[in-house]
């Protein structure tokens, strides 16, 4: 069974998202201290965390990246925040998709159900259980880890799934409608902006592991990962 970890402060919404995911067999907590949303959060140990972007004490951007610290699960804002930059914010603070209130329910569930095949089920990163290897650059697919050298950083699913598209067709170019329908296969928040974001994560994951220009952009096309870095040192 699922859990799902509802990070809100409407007493009324959280009921009305319990009630309705319980119906389809999903395990729901809500948040009791907004205070200590990681410890409830590390807890818990959820699959899928639902996150509101205004909350007491602290906002839900602040809360998406202390749960990155310690997790790569599935983060969904729930917001009444209509804007393209908080809906950007939430990209860049590690969510992996927004859904704007109010909302249907049939797609919030669609929306949910997505995410969960893509990190845990048939589509999930880890599903065939593969790496790649690009001039040392070492994707281990399964377990979401990129690696060079002696170095080694973690990613979130879609970040390892742009890689994974990448790094199979090294050298070549892949296109940006070719990486949308990668790994937005379903109705979740797509936009240009949406993978410009995950794109500059990439990149931000390959300067880590002293990458600085190999994922390149080729204009009107799409990307390229060069693998022309060379060895580590």
């Amino acid at each position: 069974m699922f859990k799902i970890f509802i990070i809100e402060d409407d007493q009324g919404l959280v009921t009305l998202l319990q009630d309705y995911l319980h119906k389809f067999g999903y395990e729901t907590q809500a948040v009791q201290d907004f205070e200590a949303v990681r410890s409830e959060f590390e807890q818990y140990a959820p699959h899928l965390v639902l996150l509101d972007v205004n909350l007491p004490k602290f906002d839900g951007y602040y809360w998406c990246r202390q749960i990155r610290g310690i997790s790569t699960c599935p983060v969904l804002f729930i917001s009444a925040r209509e804007g393209k930059m908080d809906q950007v914010m939430a990209l860049e603070n590690g969510a992996d998709d927004y859904i704007t209130k109010p909302f249907d329910y049939e797609i919030a569930l669609a929306k949910i159900k997505s995410h969960l095949r893509r990190a845990y089920g048939s589509y999930a990163a880890g599903g065939n259980e593969r790496s790649l290897n690009v001039s040392g650059l070492l994707l281990d697919v399964d377990r979401l880890l990129l690696s060079r050298g002696g170095a080694r950083i973690e990613l979130s699913h879609t970040e390892a799934k742009i890689l994974d598209e990448l790094m199979q067709k090294a050298g070549t170019v892949v296109t940006r409608d070719r990486l949308l329908e990668k790994i937005w296969d379903e109705q979740a928040f797509v936009d240009d902006n949406t993978l410009n974001v995950y794109v500059t994560r990439v990149r931000k994951k390959l300067a880590a592991l002293e990458i600085q220009d190999g994922l390149q952009t080729v204009r009107g096309q799409g990307y390229r990962l060069s693998g022309d870095w060379g060895e580590a040192q």
